[in-house]
């Protein structure tokens, strides 16, 4: 095994070959290897901003550096590290019991090469709550009659609320239980590869036996393919054969169907032919019980008044939750000691992203795209069907997600009485609970507004 200078040397050399001069001066500047423990490679970064920007743009070409150095490598997890703290980090690897040897997580299991499935993502580390009951219940009926009870399922919900681990969940169900069926999980963009590749080597014969073997087939990420239309093509011929086979499909996508832009009809009529169920956001009782459960390996535990104010604070994605508690373990590791509140508050305010600010004229003219209308209508004196309902959503919108005051929102709405803001506000926030279709585009209106 490399030590973690020599590591991370190499690995620089790679990475810098593969993006700009500009990117890997702003982004790669002040990082090295903290640690390495079981396979798993601790990155330490100066900051919390660094740290979520390698994650999102640059965590597979780093991890596949590091694994074409040291093949070993299962994953790579980031650390907000001060200089003078990476000292107590050196020559880890020689250490019998490195800082950080305790996991909040199970233990991080190799990743079967065979079927794509991470052995700690189960039912039983899946937590449930009234964001994901529904999705999670679709998720058992599949285990009890696959390929028959909703097939296909199709899960869908933002980034990090937990989507990954209960579709892997189902396969890894069937692995533990022995049976004889034949499960393959895949992102879609590996999928994608996969096809090119065939055809770039002329094999497609080959891809199509490839995955037509499968019993169950779980499919990640499907709002890859929109554009790709070679692809979508080859994934509804392969959807047929499972489907004829009475063989079971699950798919994930950050969206619904409906809103995933050029999809053909045909293959957006096989998505939504199945089981359709969404995830959101967690409420705060989740969280909490999210964050007591992950605890439960943990040697130090936080008061509760630090882990209620982790639930209260980090709201928007489970990733970002567990995000949170790692660090916050990990500093108590360190100085060996559970932290106070104020630690606590600390920590979280560097290592979550700051709710996104926007104007209310973006807000009107992301509305107004969503729902095909001329933005300049929203301001206008019109009881128009079709524009009351976008009108009344922005309202919603702003007092419910930027807490904005009623008359500054009439004020900047064509200046209307703030009795108007506020029955708008009523009256979505009433309608949303017997209205899945009005609840949906209020989910991907806010996927416009914070994605971005």
């Amino acid at each position: 095994m490399l030590d973690n200078k020599k590591l991370w040397d190499d690995a620089l050399a790679e990475i810098g070959m593969n993006i700009s001069k500009a990117n890997y001066g702003t982004w790669f500047r002040n990082t090295r290897v903290a640690k390495q423990d079981d396979g798993i490679i601790y990155l330490g970064v100066p900051n919390a901003f660094v740290k979520d920007w390698l994650f999102n743009k640059f965590h597979k070409l780093i991890l596949k550096s590091l694994r074409g150095l040291q093949p070993e490598v299962r994953s790579v997890e980031y650390l907000i590290v001060k200089n003078d703290e990476l000292d107590k980090y050196k020559n880890t690897e020689a250490v019998a019991k490195p800082v950080f040897s305790n996991q909040l997580d199970l233990p991080e299991l190799y990743i079967n090469r065979e079927d794509n499935l991470n052995p700690k993502y189960t039912f039983d580390s899946f937590v449930v709550g009234s964001f994901n009951e529904l999705a999670h219940a679709a998720a058992q009926a599949v285990t009890k009659k696959p390929g028959s009870h909703y097939n296909p399922l199709f899960i869908y919900g933002n980034t990090g609320l937990g989507k990954t681990h209960l579709i892997q969940a189902v396969g890894n169900f069937f692995k533990q239980a022995g049976t004889s069926k034949k499960v393959y999980y895949v992102t879609s963009e590996q999928f994608g590869l996969d096809y090119v590749n065939s055809l770039q080597n002329n094999k497609p014969n080959q891809f199509k036996e490839k995955y037509r073997k499968y019993d169950l087939l779980i499919m990640d990420d499907v709002q890859f393919f929109s554009k790709k239309e070679k692809m979508q093509e080859e994934l509804f011929h392969l959807f047929n054969n499972f489907y004829e086979n009475n063989k079971q499909i699950i798919f994930s996508s950050d969206k619904s169907p409906k809103y995933i832009p050029n999809l053909e009809c045909r293959l957006r009529s096989r998505f939504e032919g199945g089981m359709m169920v969404d995830v959101i956001k967690p409420d705060y009782e989740s969280r909490l019980a999210i964050l007591k459960t992950k605890l439960k390996s943990s040697p130090f535990y936080p008061n509760d008044d630090a882990i209620e104010y982790v639930a209260n604070v980090v709201q928007d994605s489970i990733r970002e939750l567990e995000g949170a508690l790692n660090s916050i373990v990990c500093q108590a590791q360190l100085k060996n000691r559970n932290l106070n509140l104020q630690e606590v508050k600390v920590l979280v305010k560097n290592n979550i992203k700051p709710k996104k600010v926007v104007s209310i004229k973006h807000v009107a003219d992301v509305v107004a795209d969503f729902y095909n209308i001329n933005e300049k209508s929203l301001y206008e004196r019109t009881r128009k069907r079709e524009v009351v309902k976008p009108r009344q959503v922005i309202m919603y919108l702003l007092r419910e997600d930027f807490n904005t005051s009623y008359p500054y929102i009439g004020q900047k709405l064509g200046g209307r009485d703030h009795t108007t803001v506020i029955h708008a506000y009523e009256k979505i926030k009433n309608d949303i609970k017997d209205d899945s279709i009005l609840s949906q585009e209020i989910e991907q209106i806010r996927l416009m507004l914070y994605n971005e």
